[in-house]
């Protein structure tokens, strides 16, 4: 089964993470897979981008199946490379929007929160715990998206959130059940339409902060201290 389903239609770009079995967690492949996708729609003239899941969740986060064979270094290299796709969601030349269904916990709620529009589903819920083993991923992205105060209560606790706590928050734009997808996205196909694209990506460069190299820092140092893998399995026992 491969990791990424994508469909191309009348300008729309749509990519779906495709391991329902695993609540679409992201493994090595997963974000290769997404990196490559979105490199080329932010190229093909695709005119706006569409993030979802398959099955009953958007995405769990983080693979963390078989970690106990992975070194420091190739966790640290993954986390690395889930940055970088978050980097190049919040920084695409076109409008980006997430549909979200189900759970979004942990960098699958960073890639929710990277892209322009944010639309949940009523039963949708959200978690950012990566602090709670040190990792710092997302977390000027998510004060930009909140505010510093509100980003600060959400990472410090950790707690899962449902859809109408995100709408408060201003997490995400809106709550539509899934059945008005559909006709949602032409709406937003629409707005997203009303410029040229050259315009769009001007007005996408202008209006998004740039902090890769800093957040790209805090990661490493957040990542690369010692214990990772120690920290990482102290926290899964504590959730199990």
């Amino acid at each position: 089964m491969t990791p990424l389903l994508v469909e191309r239609l009348d300008g729309i770009t749509r990519l779906t993470m495709n391991r329902p079995q695993k609540a679409n967690a992201l493994d090595a492949s997963s974000v290769e897979c997404l990196l490559d996708a979105i490199g080329k729609a932010c190229a093909d003239g695709t005119r706006m981008l569409i993030l979802t899941g398959a099955g009953q969740h958007f995405c769990a986060g983080f693979d963390f199946t078989g970690i106990e064979h992975q070194s420091e270094g190739d966790l640290l290299l993954r986390f690395v490379r889930i940055e970088q796709l978050l980097q190049a969601l919040w920084h695409a030349p076109v409008p980006t929007v997430a549909l979200v269904q189900g759970g979004a916990f942990g960098a699958g709620a960073d890639l929710v929160c990277a892209c322009e529009q944010r639309i949940a589903a009523p039963a949708s819920r959200f978690r950012m715990p990566g602090l709670k083993f040190g990792l710092a991923l997302g977390t000027r992205r998510l004060a930009e998206r909140i505010g510093r105060k509100y980003a600060r209560l959400v990472l410090g606790a950790s707690a899962v959130f449902d859809a109408d706590e995100a709408l408060k928050l201003r997490f995400v734009d809106s709550i539509v059940s899934p059945d008005e997808w559909p006709e949602l996205t032409q709406t937003l196909y629409a707005a997203a339409t009303t410029l040229q694209p050259d315009a769009r990506a001007t007005l996408n460069r202008v209006t998004a902060a740039d902090t890769r190299d800093a957040d790209l820092a805090d990661l490493v140092r957040s990542a690369s201290a010692p214990g990772l893998k120690a920290r990482i399995q102290a926290f899964r026992a504590g959730t199990a």
